[in-house]
């Protein structure tokens, strides 16, 4: 009797913690809340702080949204610029958008491909049971497009001044 293959989801690879700092940052293009397609060249020889959220409308979301919006100008001047990415659909993006004023892209990755390729999106605890989800994450990308920095399973408070203080160290 030959012998049975293992079911596809048995040879799933582990989820990725995503890039190292120091290593190029991965490659994405999605679809930003203007329409348009963005991709990592648009912004090539910037700095870029990328951050990964659960979904649109919710409070610690619209906190997370509002500190970097506050922060805008400030990391305007170090010459860095934000832009958010969630599952959520462009129209859910506009709408998030106009509601709290915020001041930057947000890029919808319904399909999770920016997600998966920075560790975003895994195994997580909430309110005591492992659940798959997004992980709150941050990068800041360096103008040569390396990962200069990660915060991985993100705390809203205090976080957006970490970045800054990071960013300024960086430039330094």
């Amino acid at each position: 009797m030959p012998k049975k293959e293992p079911p596809v989801k048995a040879l799933r690879q582990p989820p990725s913690r995503g890039p190292a700092e120091g290593a190029l940052a991965p490659k994405v293009e999605l679809e930003s809340d203007s329409g348009e397609r963005v991709t990592s060249k648009t912004f090539a020889g910037k700095w870029l702080i990328l951050y990964f959220y659960p979904k649109d409308n919710t409070p610690g979301c619209t906190r997370e949204a509002q500190d970097f919006t506050k922060a805008a100008a400030r990391l305007k001047k170090l010459g860095a610029e934000v832009v958010g990415i969630s599952r959520d659909s462009v129209k859910s993006h506009c709408g998030f958008k106009e509601k709290i004023g915020i001041g930057f892209r947000l890029l919808s990755d319904p399909e999770l491909v920016a997600h998966r390729a920075y560790g975003a999106w895994g195994k997580k605890v909430m309110y005591g049971k492992e659940v798959e989800g997004v992980i709150r994450s941050t990068f800041l990308v360096a103008p040569d497009g390396k990962l200069a920095k990660a915060w991985r399973s993100v705390k809203v408070e205090g976080h957006v001044d970490k970045v800054i203080a990071a960013l300024e160290e960086l430039r330094a």
